[in-house]
């Protein structure tokens, strides 16, 4: 084993703090908020898709888990092309899921284990077999059903060409042509998703009116919040003109590197000035309620960018990919987490920090893949891609998120994290139902891998619980077994025990809202160290051990620290000082 360095106590007295203590902070700034993705979580019927009634029998799991808040996908009416992200009744709870009436079970019980309950919300588009689109589709040219659509003639002598060279982020273009009711071929409409996911056009008032009236649906209900999906896509530039930043398959590229006026002239379509007029009125109606909270799904980057969308009067929060996208390296993932403190506290928000989603890679996985073979979000890991190192991949995400649970701010955890589960990147085609598959004839494998049922109790059937008749809507792979909850449920060491511990104590130091700044007195250059409300958390990059100072060990990654106290790589650790 390597000699391993010694981080040394150093003088205190000069270091900046760059996070201040918020004791009387709004329950959102400090929340650790679980991600339920519903068809996935826990299966009550047994018809092989989870469902509001699984998730109620399955909360005291979550409150011993030690979370504050659960934001769930969403379970309204929809027919399924995109896994609920297309929907068709947003005042109903689709039939896959329960009924109206189960959600309010699950608020009461969830309400009475202190836990608050955020919904997701979808204002970009709705699904194709939504009634306002299916009255524009019968409807005539110019008429007001259409309106609420973003309907176009296209190009072309005979209109036979997209209206613009938009392109679908699931692949493909982003236009579909219709066929009037006499067969002739009719205007085209956008759908920067799937085709059946026509854009609305929050141009016309009337939807803006229409959404107004579902958030106070669902918050005179008791709900706690929205995420909000697509919250940058609102608004498109007016006269819908060419975008011009592209990559090789017509997909955005990074404008990190771009002022905002030049992000919004090429990429027409995301982050346009009008999208801040559309949030503040959804803000309006929040505020009409006590204590809720809101929270966009905005892809914005640099992190100057990203704060423009949490000002005071805008969302309480938004999610930091930019965090949850940096490398694995120590002064990377200094610099975004400072930039994030600063950047944020300038306009009153508090850091928002996740590592997974429903969107992209389990970070236990992403994180045994080579840089250089990391996909594109959204994108999967390819039968051709090179195998990740899992157990690497574990050995990190342990890490990772031990260190972003001491930060000050509100952290998301996705299901399953908890348990250390890895992307089932191994699915076969003939499962998979992305829509990004099938656009792209399987050249982009989609997300499917971090979506697949969670195990709760090993070979109690061939899903491990997640329903009583091994039924599934994605299959569990053979590895899966391993990870089932009740095989960590008490056990040194597990990372689900590891998660209950970081929560607790988390908790007891107040750290979600404490005085946070960097110790350099106690790294090196492989290794971080910052010191939160009395909290130092020292997380080693390795490639050598390094022996931690003294003091109460709280919480730490390495079940076996030894009394030489030598952390190895790619382990955390929490010491009281």
């Amino acid at each position: 084993k390597p000699k391993a360095n010694c981080l040394k106590f150093g003088c205190m007295s000069n270091h900046e703090i760059i996070a201040a203590a918020r004791p009387n902070a709004e329950w959102w700034r400090t929340a650790v908020i679980y991600q339920i993705y519903p068809r996935s979580f826990a299966d009550s019927n047994g018809d092989g898709i989870g469902d509001l009634p699984g998730v109620t029998a399955r909360l005291e799991s979550l409150a011993s888990l030690g979370i504050d808040a659960i934001w769930f996908s969403p379970f309204f009416k929809s027919p399924q092309k995109d896994a609920g992200y297309d929907i068709s009744d947003y005042k109903q709870i689709d039939p896959l899921f329960g009924t109206n009436e189960d959600l309010e079970v699950l608020l009461a019980k969830s309400k009475k284990l202190g836990i608050r309950i955020i919904v997701d919300i979808v204002p970009n588009h709705t699904s194709d077999q939504h009634a306002w689109f299916q009255e524009a589709l019968a409807a005539p040219e110019g008429s007001a059903a259409r309106d609420m659509y973003m309907f176009r003639e296209g190009k072309g002598a005979n209109g036979e060409l997209p209206p613009n060279n938009w392109q679908s982020i699931f692949g493909g273009p982003a236009w579909t042509r219709i066929t009037n009711t006499d067969g002739t071929p009719g205007q085209w409409y956008l759908h920067m998703f799937d085709s059946s996911q026509p854009d609305l056009n929050w141009d016309n008032p009337r939807v803006a009116d229409e959404f107004d009236d579902i958030l106070r649906f669902w918050l005179k209900k008791g709900v706690d919040g929205f995420r909000v999906d697509v919250a940058h896509g609102m608004i498109k530039r007016a006269g819908l003109p060419d975008a011009t930043i592209y990559d090789e398959n017509l997909r955005e590229r990074s404008i990190s590197n771009l002022t905002m006026a030049e992000a919004e002239e090429q990429v027409p379509y995301w982050g346009q000035p009008g999208v801040h007029d559309a949030i503040r009125r959804f803000r309006r109606v929040l505020d009409e309620f006590d204590d809720r909270a809101f929270c966009a799904e905005a892809s914005m980057s640099p992190l100057p960018r990203l704060a423009m969308w949490v000002r005071p009067d805008e969302y309480h929060q938004a999610f930091n990919f930019d965090y949850m996208t940096t490398a694995y390296e120590p002064a990377a993932l200094k610099k975004i987490i400072t930039d994030s403190i600063v950047e944020y506290a300038k306009v009153g928000a508090s850091s928002t920090w996740v590592m997974s989603n429903h969107d992209g890679i389990r970070h236990a996985t992403r994180l045994g893949i080579a840089p250089e073979h990391t996909p594109r979000p959204g994108d999967g890991i390819h039968p051709t891609d090179p195998a990740p190192d899992e157990a690497l991949g574990l050995r990190r995400a342990r890490a990772a998120t031990a260190f972003m649970l001491g930060l000050p701010g509100s952290s998301y955890l996705y299901q399953g994290e908890e348990l250390g589960l890895p992307e089932a990147w191994q699915l076969e085609g003939k499962y998979r139902q992305d829509p990004t598959y099938a656009r792209t004839n399987g050249k982009r494998i989609g997300r499917d891998g971090c979506r697949v049922p969670l195990p709760w109790e090993a070979d109690a059937t061939a899903s491990n619980g997640f329903n009583t008749t091994g039924e599934s809507w994605l299959p569990q792979p053979a590895n899966y077994r391993a990870f089932a909850r009740n095989l960590q449920e008490g056990v040194a060491g597990s990372t689900l025990e590891l998660y209950k511990r970081l929560l607790k104590e988390r908790k007891a130091f107040g750290m979600g809202s404490g005085e946070f700044r960097w110790a350099e007195e106690f790294q090196d250059k492989n290794t971080l160290a910052y010191i939160n409300n009395g909290v130092l958390v020292i997380f080693n990059f390795g490639p050598d051990s390094v022996v931690v100072p003294a003091g109460e060990v709280l919480v730490t990654t390495q079940h076996d620290l030894t009394v030489e106290r030598e952390l190895e790589h790619d382990q955390v650790v929490w010491i009281k000082l």
